[in-house]
């Protein structure tokens, strides 16, 4: 066990998310312990537990917290083509996923009835999708209510496109990615008056 130090509560729960997250990532959600966590922390187990009351705490604080930083790197640009911005966006998720396979299956198999993991998911989603919606060419209110539909669908499509394909690699990240952004422009262009993306498909 590495040497304790003395930390703020703010400073060790970064501390503890830090390390929860490499084990996450590492080890199937079943097989990391909450005693490997505290160990490789360098803290007992009773104040591991006073963070976080159980693994599923933890791996909820940790899941929030990926939330949060996928939504920061994906901050839509006004100036940018909706190709442009989708690309980005999901340039960003992909390669989280990618490198914290473990992790997001986790969150979207093992704890795929677990209400606050889902309620993560789904504010993070909804979040997305009102940014695209703050980009896209609405002429009203009805169009923006039929477009809303549409992503919130498209959304749940590429969730779980990407969780099979972490599964199953059956194509390139490249390929998924643009099979992702060819959806949407497909699903969103009959609702629009104006083209979202003249230049796709490429």
């Amino acid at each position: 066990m590495p040497p304790r130090q003395r930390l703020s509560p703010a400073e060790r729960r970064a501390q503890l998310l830090t390390v929860a997250a490499r084990l996450f990532a590492a080890q199937p959600y079943d097989e990391v312990l909450m005693e490997d966590v505290a160990e490789r922390a360098g803290v007992s187990r009773a104040l591991l537990y006073r963070h976080f009351p159980s693994k599923r705490d933890l791996f909820a604080a940790l899941y929030q917290q990926v939330a949060d930083e996928l939504l920061a790197k994906t901050r839509l640009d006004p100036t940018a083509t909706l190709v442009e911005q989708l690309t980005q966006g999901l340039d960003a998720h992909i390669e989280y996923f990618a490198e914290n396979r473990n992790t997001v299956l986790a969150a979207n198999r093992v704890l795929a009835g677990d209400r606050l993991i889902q309620t993560i998911m789904t504010n993070e989603l909804d979040a997305l999708r009102e940014r695209l919606l703050g980009v896209l060419p609405l002429a009203d209110d009805s169009t923006r209510d039929a477009v809303s539909g549409v992503l919130k669908s498209w959304l749940v499509f590429v969730q779980v496109l990407c969780v099979d394909w972490l599964t199953e690699e059956t194509c390139t990240r490249t390929e998924l990615r643009d099979v992702c952004v060819g959806a949407a422009v497909g699903a969103i262009r009959p609702l629009l008056d104006e083209d979202p993306a003249p230049d796709w498909p490429r």
